[in-house]
């Protein structure tokens, strides 16, 4: 039987220490639950045959796409769809929480100064 944990996910960010640096909360099935903190400006990118999912925990960004924004809150959860090049921006810091496929390069189709390879498991 696989060990089972608890996590307190306000508690887990202590242990992210910088914004851009993901870490897996928890697997389920062939999903991975990431936190981490954002600040300033991601990379325009996309996951080819991946969704994505944000939930926001703590604080605000803005999800860019190429023909809109969409202003997230504290509370609000967006789905982007496979394929759809987005980019986060948060003014300040802000927590969140992210579904997607186990093994998913967090800058999907590139990898830049903010590719985070071996994610660390909290």
């Amino acid at each position: 039987m696989a060990e089972i944990k608890k996590l307190n996910i306000p508690a887990a960010f202590d242990r992210i220490p910088e914004p851009w640096s993901p870490h897996i909360a928890a697997r389920v099935n062939s999903q991975e639950v990431r936190l981490a903190k954002i600040e300033g400006s991601f990379d325009w990118h996309f996951h080819d045959g991946v969704d994505e999912l944000f939930f926001v925990v703590k604080g605000r960004f803005v999800m860019r796409f190429r023909d809109h924004d969409v202003a997230m809150e504290e509370g609000d959860m967006i789905v982007v769809p496979a394929n759809v090049e987005h980019m986060p921006v948060a003014g300040e810091e802000c927590w969140v929480m992210l579904v997607e496929d186990a093994g998913t390069r967090n800058t999907g189709d590139k990898v830049t100064r903010l590719t985070r390879s071996d994610l660390p498991i909290l």
